[in-house]
């Protein structure tokens, strides 16, 4: 056989070995390939695990690690909705002396909350509104220092409720809201 048989058939020595160069050729390239094939594989894969751990992080921090986010207060304990009251802060600010030796200047501001559904309490409360001033800074008046704690406000507010109710004819107070209860030494 002649040598251009030899080419025909594939058996030629000189062309075959520039195929079998070029199939190198082909294998060469995808080993060549895989390590940047696998270094954007494990980028890919890293940037995940990332994105995941700070995930988890951010919500541990925001959630407490589980703890609950709301505390209801010892003294303060609500089955089902807090009720919603009516407003009346009509009453100005009220300066009173505490029964202490020196005497402490006593700051009250504060909001009485009554029942959404009682028209006639406005209008009592309004009517009545120099009479509960004067009661309201009497009540401070005869209060030492130590009594307008901010851990006593809650009996301070439940025991200033009950009288200012005796006080009223129609009208029931269901919450005091104090903006501002501060003492100061004179």
């Amino acid at each position: 056989m002649s040598n251009a048989d030899d080419d025909a058939i594939g058996l030629g020595g000189d062309d075959g070995d520039a195929d079998a160069g070029s199939k190198k050729k082909k294998g060469a390239g995808f080993v060549m390939l895989l390590p940047n094939l696998l270094k954007f594989v494990a980028i890919g894969l890293g940037a995940i695990t990332v994105v995941f751990t700070i995930s988890v992080i951010t919500f541990n921090i925001l959630n407490g690690s589980g703890k609950s986010q709301t505390t209801v207060p010892e003294n303060e304990v609500w089955i089902g909705e807090r009720p919603t009251y009516s407003t009346f802060n009509a009453i100005p600010v009220i300066r009173a002396n505490t029964k202490d030796t020196p005497p402490y200047s006593v700051v009250v501001d504060m909001v009485l909350g009554y029942d959404l559904n009682n028209s006639t309490a406005a209008t009592e409360l309004t009517s009545r509104l120099v009479e509960l001033q004067d009661f309201i800074r009497n009540y401070f008046s005869n209060k030492f220092q130590a009594d307008l704690q901010p851990d006593k406000e809650t009996a301070l507010k439940n025991d200033l409720m009950e009288k200012m109710n005796r006080l009223l004819n129609t009208a029931k107070i269901r919450t005091i809201y104090f903006k501002q209860l501060s003492t100061m030494e004179m």
